[in-house]
């Protein structure tokens, strides 16, 4: 059960205080019958109406984002900006955030989405989900380091990686990354062990999404539906 106001306002068409006010003016029934106050609290499954209009009190959004560089994955950053702002207003509230963060100066995949169940199983530890990078170095990739991914490494720090993979590419500074963990700066740091630090890192594919190439750096689409299905049976 949530507050009127907050259903209405989660649906991005109105703030707090404008779905306040729609409620005073007496322009919303819930379930055939005219609302209450603005505090009352209704189960999202009911049949909201503005107007006479219905909307949706249960709205789950998911975006793909082709990430730039430069933006932080983060809801909000009081010193620099952040991915939601590539989004329009009308998005910005309904509770969005990155499922699975990149690097300021990372690009590509970046799925948004409000639906934290979904995002807590495609980020748990436990499930592996693959994750693809595709990464440019200082110096040259040899078959030592695919080796080292391979093995899982232990950073100087202390930090255990698990086995992941490196496809060395034509150009020899350049590699395909495979991971079934997140953790933080892995394969700058891993890289930076084997004395290649990265210059340029793009994630390209995470679990079932892949970073759709007709969305250009900053542009971002509503997931498809078989996206969204294949996203769900994990």
């Amino acid at each position: 059960m949530e507050r009127l106001d907050k259903i209405l306002a989660n649906t991005g068409r109105w703030s707090r205080k404008e779905a306040r006010e729609l409620i005073r003016a007496g322009r919303v029934t819930v379930d055939g019958a005219l609302a209450g106050a603005a505090d009352d609290k209704y189960d999202p499954a009911a049949l909201f109406c503005v107007d006479g209009t219905p909307v949706s009190g249960e709205r789950m959004v998911y975006l793909m984002l082709h990430k730039p560089a430069g933006l932080v994955s983060a809801t909000e950053d009081p010193r620099q900006p952040t991915v939601l702002e590539l989004l329009p207003v009308h998005l910005r509230r309904v509770g969005l955030f990155p499922a699975g963060r990149l690097d300021k100066d990372t690009e590509g995949l970046l799925l948004l989405t409000n639906d934290g169940p979904l995002a807590h199983r495609l980020l748990a530890p436990k499930r592996h989900v693959d994750k693809t990078y595709f990464v440019q170095v200082e110096g040259i990739l040899d078959a030592a380091d695919t080796a080292a991914f391979a093995a899982g490494m232990t950073l100087g720090d202390g930090l255990e990686c698990m086995p992941a993979g490196l496809e060395r590419l034509e150009a020899p500074d350049a590699a395909i990354v495979t991971l079934r963990e997140g953790k933080y700066h892995q394969i700058k740091r891993m890289l930076a062990a084997r004395g290649k630090p990265v210059r340029y890192l793009k994630r390209l594919t995470m679990g079932p999404l892949t970073l759709d190439p007709a969305l250009k750096k900053g542009e971002w689409r509503p997931l498809t539906e078989e996206e969204l299905a294949a996203l769900r049976a994990l």
